[in-house]
């Protein structure tokens, strides 16, 4: 089930229950007040924020669980798919069909923020950037010994940020070079979730075993901050200025 939350007053909203096995990812839409969850039921669904009651709409077609989902930053109608099989799905919200099928990432995809004209997608320990018109594979950043559990944008779209147990890797999309620009290796710390910070573009946070890891990028300094009893599995920030963790000990934290 999802859970959804008033921020400012930290009252529980609607409880979203549809699915019928685990959800392995949640988004909100950029600009119209919806919810996408994708599960091990192999289905995505869009639910409207302000009208819980149903889905508006609940996509079918995937052959195996649906590992991650996400809106197109500015294509109200666009979302996306990708699941174990490393298939990915470009969805129409207002037909409830899929408009491409094609492969390339099988446990996180992420729209390049603001343009949407890439797409960053993890499959084991690879992460390929495609193109969103063509469906053409742009670039492919390898380096990681570890599964890429997580990927997060700068908030400019030129660099890609990927996480696996034991270090974080910075990629630029632009440069033509498909090496790591810069990466944070664990000194103990199982690395998992990212997400930049939504005042400081340069602090990237990562989201590890009871703790959070803050690494200014340009200093390339990091510090740790206990914040929970568990593993923290994933992490957002908003415009807010909050950024979000939440963690296999059963909490969300909300922190400024």
């Amino acid at each position: 089930q999802v859970v959804l939350w008033n921020a400012e007053t930290l009252k529980q909203k609607a409880v979203l229950e549809e699915h019928s096995l685990l959800i392995t990812d949640v988004r909100f839409g950029p600009s119209i007040p919806r919810i996408a969850t994708s599960s091990f039921d192999k289905t995505v669904r869009v639910w409207d924020v302000d009208n819980q009651d149903d889905t508006v709409h609940t996509f079918t077609g995937h052959s195996a669980s649906v590992m991650s989902v996400d809106f197109h930053p500015n294509k109200d109608d666009l979302i996306c798919s990708c699941d174990g099989n490393g298939e990915i799905r470009l969805w129409s919200i207002s037909s409830g069909r899929a408009v491409r099928n094609f492969k390339g990432g099988s446990s996180q995809l992420r729209f390049q923020p603001r343009h949407g004209g890439f797409l960053a997608a993890a499959s084991e320990n690879v992460v390929s950037i495609l193109d969103v018109e063509t469906q053409a594979c742009v670039r492919i950043f390898e380096g990681h010994t570890e599964h890429v559990d997580s990927l997060c944008w700068s908030p400019t779209g030129d660099y890609v940020v990927s996480t696996s147990e034991d270090t974080v890797k910075v990629w630029s999309v632009n440069s033509g070079n498909e090496n790591c620009v810069q990466e944070l290796n664990s000194t103990g710390s199982k690395f998992h979730a990212c997400a930049f910070h939504p005042k400081y573009p340069s602090l990237l946070i990562i989201g590890c075993y009871q703790s959070l890891e803050l690494w200014d990028m340009v200093e390339n300094r990091s510090m740790t901050v206990a914040a929970h009893d568990g593993l923290i599995s994933a992490l957002a920030s908003s415009s807010s200025g909050l950024v979000a963790s939440v963690s296999h000990d059963k909490h969300v934290k909300l922190w400024k």
